[in-house]
């Protein structure tokens, strides 16, 4: 109040009006010296850029990290970076080469969402492998969140993207094999994984996240698991963090445990601290069969702390930073 006083009072006079504007122009220009050392410290203490990612997927967050280095956004780099294992034909849970449903199509569901809360999603997408990118034109191009089925392909088409058969002879012969016994397989590791869901911080301190999926290999037709539900397979809030999710879809549904894992961060938990007690919620439900099924969640807050936790063993997350992409393995809960 007394800086506005002075102000009011020199403007009386042609020196007051110069003082004035002298101070003005002073306090705009320490205004944004602050604020530049303000970034610059919180980059220094935090080492942004950062992407994490589920599973073993160095390829993905390096070319993550190469947007980020180069000044791209988050968003921009969640995308490309899932865009490589979609790519990938020799994988066999993620985009181009999925395992089937158990009639034998390659259906697969993806998500994405901005710093400012928006976001995108498709399901039961056939014919199209970068299920992340449609997702991303949905948030961008529609005034909707989701795409399903038929509808989801016709709007790629027609944004350009082009249909192609992702069945490959590998993943179609497993998918022979499977039909002998016809047994779901729930349990989900490193050498079966189901879902590349990825977070990153960019230069300026936001957030972004995607997750892309084929899905429960040898799922019922139709079926869609957590990843493209925008609170279950991923969420972002960009005052708190993000985290994303992987293993049995139907188990993370019914905890929105993406939501509840930032949440928990709103309250004051760690990164990892909040992935454990997402996890426990699962498992400590009346008559949970959690022995049989895995999950895992991914989690970063607003100050690139991290977090990771599982179920059972052998769940991984790949994290690059200050130069370094590695791989860290997920304390978890069933020890027995």
């Amino acid at each position: 109040m007394e800086r506005r006083k002075f102000i009011k009072t020199a403007s009386l006079t042609g020196v007051g009006l110069t003082l004035g504007s002298t101070l003005l122009n002073c306090d705009e220009t320490v205004s944004e010296k602050i604020t530049e050392q303000h970034s610059e410290a919180i980059n220094d203490l935090y080492g942004i850029p950062l992407v994490v990612a589920t599973w073993h997927v160095e390829n993905a967050t390096a070319k993550a990290m190469e947007i980020l280095q180069a000044g791209g956004n988050a968003l921009d780099a969640v995308e490309q970076g899932c865009r490589v294992e979609e790519a990938d034909a020799k994988g066999q849970t993620v985009g181009k080469g999925g395992l089937p449903d158990r009639e034998g199509n390659v259906t697969l569901d993806a998500s994405i969402m901005d710093k400012h809360g928006n976001c995108g999603s498709v399901v039961y997408l056939q014919n199209v492998t970068h299920a992340v990118s449609v997702a991303r034109k949905v948030m961008e191009e529609t005034p909707h969140v989701m795409l399903a089925g038929e509808g989801a392909k016709q709007f790629a088409l027609s944004k350009g993207f082009q249909s192609e058969d992702l069945l490959t002879e590998a993943s179609k012969n497993a998918w022979e094999k499977w039909k002998i016994n016809a047994q779901y397989q729930p349990i989900i590791n490193i050498e079966n994984h189901d879902t590349i869901g990825m977070l990153a911080i960019d230069k300026n301190g936001d957030i972004s996240g995607a997750c892309t999926t084929s899905g429960l290999a040898y799922k019922m037709e139709g079926r869609v698991g957590d990843s493209p539900i925008i609170g279950s397979g991923l969420f972002i809030d960009n005052d708190i963090g993000g985290c994303v999710a992987t293993g049995l879809g139907e188990e993370v549904v019914k905890t929105v445990g993406s939501f509840l894992v930032v949440e928990l961060m709103r309250q004051g938990k760690s990164p990892q601290q909040a992935c454990e007690e997402a996890i426990g919620r699962i498992v400590n439900k009346p008559n949970s069969d959690y022995k049989n099924f895995q999950v895992g969640y991914v989690a970063v807050n607003k100050q690139g702390e991290t977090g990771c936790y599982s179920i059972h063993q052998n769940f991984n997350m790949t994290k690059f930073q200050d130069g370094v992409n590695t791989q860290i393995q997920s304390d978890y809960f069933n020890k027995a």
